[in-house]
């Protein structure tokens, strides 16, 4: 026997939940990237222009935590003496050529150490000396750097490099109490040398979600969920109640006497 949901009408509800499920599963879709779309990045912290530049020392003591939102693009100026002595290379790519970061530490007056990012060198060549005498130097500050950044050489580091621009790092090669950041330089600055620039990274950013996009999303969802559910309900409705006629039909046939004709009276 021929399933009832099969039935010319059955094909016309069957056809209606799929359209139903499509539509809300698409616009659940569209309202959920609507919610988490690329341009809804916001700029926590801009690069700020150097002329409004801070001193180092108003942002925090050596050695003491700072925060993300002060070491992220933040112009300051720091005074003090280079230590050409301990001027190191930090393996660094630049537009993908191998080369070096040049950082010294910035020895202040009170003895505290600023490392000091002078700018990048290429592979192979002399990065010149560090600034001889007292100097004012003015850049952004940037947060340490974690192993993600730059390159790793094979082999053994050699003398005078160091692994990456981190305090953590250069407490070793300094016997300098040191700020939780470093300073990059703009290549304008005398005490980079001629050095290429290195430019500040892209400045952070915050994900704001569209909350009323995303309640409509679910909306959309519950609502492709309900109409599946609600065909699911009648489907088992119509079934139960085609196996009850068809269970009722037996029951009949069973107790007619068999020798009676089919449609003879009692």
């Amino acid at each position: 026997m021929r399933s009832p949901l099969l039935s010319p009408r059955w094909l016309g509800l069957h056809l209606a939940a799929l359209l139903v499920a499509l539509v809300c599963t698409a616009g659940a879709y569209w309202q959920g990237n609507r919610a988490f779309e690329p341009d809804r990045d916001v700029i926590t912290n801009p690069v700020e222009d150097l002329a409004d530049a801070v001193p180092v020392t108003d942002l925090g003591e050596p050695g003491t935590y700072l925060h993300p939102n002060l070491t992220a693009n933040t112009a300051v100026r720091a005074r003090g003496r280079f230590d050409a002595d301990a001027q190191l290379l930090v393996p660094q790519r630049m537009d993908g050529t191998e080369g070096y970061a040049v950082v010294a530490p910035l020895v202040t007056e009170e003895g505290v150490a600023l490392a000091v990012n002078r700018g990048w060198s290429a592979e192979g060549t002399e990065p010149p000396p560090s600034p001889e005498g007292e100097v004012t130097v003015t850049g952004w500050l940037q947060p340490p750097q974690d192993s993600s950044e730059g390159f790793v050489p094979m082999g053994e580091s050699e003398a005078g490099t160091a692994e990456r621009i981190a305090p953590s790092v250069l407490v070793g090669e300094w016997d300098y109490r040191l700020y939780a950041a470093y300073l990059t330089l703009p290549g304008s600055d005398p005490a980079a040398g001629g050095l290429t620039p290195m430019p500040p990274p892209e400045p952070p950013t915050e994900f704001s979600i569209n909350w009323r996009s995303l309640s409509y999303s679910v909306q959309w969802a519950m609502f492709g969920a309900s109409g599946v559910a609600f065909w699911i309900i009648l489907m088992r409705r119509e079934l139960a109640e085609a196996r009850a006629r068809n269970t009722g039909g037996a029951s009949e046939e069973s107790e007619r006497d068999p020798d009676q004709p089919a449609g003879a009276g009692s």
